[in-house]
């Protein structure tokens, strides 16, 4: 018999999703974000279930490659972009978008001097291309990550500009603060000015380009958060997995999990007063108690730093970690589920339990849950 661990990945539920993010953008298109592997829940699950968005955007140029060989036809943008001069021969043949953040990106786009035979591609499954290749200008409103900075943006368009292979597409950003836009180092309104500073200089050196107009700055905080922002493009991630990065719960925005990590018990032990449970006996026994052993450890992808009150359920019931979590192993309170016995259902996370309480008892986020899923783990298609 395997090991009683699975993630079990709710396809209804990522459509649902897509959905949602797209009730909340204004009649904007939606990038639909599938990087780490669509945050844990596997490209082909995310192909299946964002059939209907206008995009698909992630950072890994093979994982794109994957992507287009799978039959995906629409938009596909690499938010990084490309990381050296070879990644442009496969972003033209694939006919990938890319977004460009520096001047050594330039550089290359500027070298790049496709050969005769570039565009050339035997699989039937490969979307053969002589377009140009279809550039996204990042500015930098503040973030410090990736970007030009306003007083930067109207060279590096001009550069762009001045390359026969490529075409400008628009202006993207993204958001530091989207959850909370009044942040006193960072206010959404600022990086707002910043991104129009940067608009009105590329429009007064190119009073014949459109792309200052055209725009993509939501990201799921924003989209949730920001109604009042109109752009061309959103870049729907985290909601499309169930998870929020808000305060708020996810259901309350009408999300809904699209991973449940479950497993089973597999011993119990009963305490006395005193006892110590686990590596550091960092929780001890206040009374008489039983504890479950569960199949789930920080090699699975659980973490290792979750304290003790971290909730999980047992048959349904919601009841608490005890202990430190194990390379295979945790432990759970079992004192108000009597009925409990080994190959007792356990929720990790998912449905019943929402990713985010997990998250915060922990002190992380939802998104480092998903996708820290271990290998070993299988992924299940549920197909309820």
């Amino acid at each position: 018999m395997p090991r009683p661990i699975i993630a079990a990945i709710h396809v209804d539920a990522l459509t649902h999703n897509l959905s949602v993010a797209r009730q909340h953008s204004r009649g904007a298109k939606v990038w639909a974000v599938v990087k780490a592997n669509a945050y844990g829940h596997g490209l082909d699950n995310a192909l299946c279930a964002f059939s209907q968005a206008d995009g698909l955007a992630l950072v890994e140029v093979d994982g794109a490659v994957t992507l287009r060989e799978s039959g995906w036809r629409k938009p596909i943008l690499l938010l990084e972009g490309f990381f050296r001069a070879e990644d442009l021969v496969q972003v033209k043949q694939h006919h990938i978008d890319v977004v460009v953040h520096n001047s050594h990106q330039i550089d290359l786009l500027a070298r790049s001097g496709f050969p005769a035979g570039a565009n050339e591609n035997s699989g039937k499954n490969v979307v053969e291309s002589i377009n140009k290749i279809r550039v996204h200008l990042k500015i930098n409103g503040g973030m410090n990550r990736l970007g030009f900075k306003p007083a930067q943006a109207a060279v590096a368009f001009q550069r762009l500009q001045a390359i026969d292979d490529v075409e400008i597409v628009d202006m993207v950003m993204h958001f530091a603060n989207a959850d909370d836009a009044f942040n006193t180092n960072l206010p959404l309104a600022e990086q707002l000015r910043r991104f129009v500073q940067a608009q009105s200089a590329i429009k007064a050196v190119s009073e014949t380009s459109d792309v200052a107009r055209h725009s993509s700055l939501c990201n799921s905080a924003s989209i949730l958060l920001q109604d009042g922002l109109n752009t061309e493009w959103v870049r729907a991630g985290i909601m499309l997995y169930g998870g929020t990065p808000t305060l708020a719960t996810a259901i309350s925005f009408d999300l809904k999990p699209a991973m449940t990590l479950s497993s089973e018990v597999i011993a119990i032990q009963d305490l006395e007063v005193g006892d110590a449970v686990g590596y550091g006996s960092r929780f001890i026994a206040p009374t008489a108690m039983r504890i479950g052993v569960v199949a789930c450890g920080y090699a699975d992808g659980y973490p290792r730093h979750a304290p003790n009150g971290t909730p999980v359920l047992v048959d349904g019931v919601r009841t608490m970690l005890v202990g430190r979590v194990s390379m295979d192993m945790l432990t759970v309170d079992l004192s108000a589920i009597p009925e409990a016995r080994v190959g007792s259902a356990v929720t990790l996370w998912g449905q019943g339990l929402p990713i985010d309480d997990v998250a915060h008892s922990a002190g992380t986020i939802g998104y480092e849950l998903m996708c820290a899923v271990a290998q070993r783990v299988p992924l299940v298609v549920d197909s309820n």
